[in-house]
């Protein structure tokens, strides 16, 4: 299996999602990254697990997959760091 990414770090603060990839750190507007995190519980939140390619992060309790591709994607259009 490839490997598409190394997930360094995966947290949650205010209303923020903060993941650092390949090293890289990222910071997220929870709303704009999904409605079913927004309105998630904490204990939900981090209740996930990253695919062993990196690709993706799954939270189990809300049903709800994300690329990481898409959550850089999110994160570069906001140039937040």
């Amino acid at each position: 299996m490839d490997k598409f990414y190394t997930i360094n770090d995966l947290r949650f603060e205010n209303d923020y999602l903060v993941i650092k990839v390949d090293n890289i750190p990222y910071k997220i507007k929870i709303c704009e990254a999904s409605k079913k995190l927004d309105n998630a519980t904490e204990y939900a939140r981090n209740d996930y697990s990253i695919s062993p390619s990196g690709y993706g992060i799954h939270w189990k309790q809300l049903d709800e997959d994300l690329s990481v591709n898409g959550l850089i994607r999110i994160a570069k259009k906001y140039n937040i760091r």
